[in-house]
């Protein structure tokens, strides 16, 4: 059974981090589904251009294998407004699937949801005032923790895609789509 990725879009969403990301783990054969938060299919980003989100996020009824959460400082605080968005990325990491989160996202929304405690993570730079003392900032680009991964901005998100696809699927698939993508 391919493994489902789950990708939030909320008005205000950073589209690098998005489509990249979308873009990419489709690549690696993954079954990705983009949902609206709010009540509007076509979502609006940060930059003006606007997405088809495949669903409405009220009718995800099954948990991914991933939950990624694009930033965007406006998207990112339409999230964290979400009750929604917090429950769903508790649950996902309580039960151990891959939470991924970046730019202002991991700050925003992963900081409000509590699963960053005792955890590393990085994000868009400055936005790391919002983590309380129990997170380990680091500066790299991306960071792994487990099976949280966060990335810091728009010019890492093809590395943060490529992060999940290596969670999910293994190196040489990850590999295999960052060849191929770079030709």
């Amino acid at each position: 059974m391919r493994k489902k990725a789950l990708i939030l879009l909320a008005e205000g969403f950073e589209e690098m981090e998005a489509v990249i990301t979308i873009d990419l783990l489709r690549r690696a054969g993954l079954e990705v589904i983009s949902a609206a938060v709010g009540d509007k299919l076509l979502v609006l980003g940060s930059r003006k251009i606007s997405v088809q989100a495949d669903v409405f996020l009220q009718g995800v009824k099954d948990i991914p294998d991933a939950l990624i959460l694009p930033g965007g400082a406006k998207g990112a605080d339409n999230l964290a407004a979400s009750n929604t968005v917090i429950a769903l990325v508790r649950r996902c990491f309580r039960e151990g699937k891959v939470v991924a989160a970046i730019c202002a996202a991991p700050a925003v929304v992963l900081a409000k949801s509590g699963i960053l405690k005792g955890k590393k993570a990085t994000c868009y730079p400055g936005d790391e005032a919002e983590f309380s003392g129990d997170v380990t900032f680091v500066k790299d680009d991306v960071v792994c923790d487990g099976t949280l991964i966060t990335g810091r901005g728009p010019g890492t998100a093809f590395s943060f895609a490529l992060a999940i696809i290596k969670k999910l699927c293994g190196e040489q698939v990850a590999a295999n789509v960052k060849e191929k993508a770079l030709i």
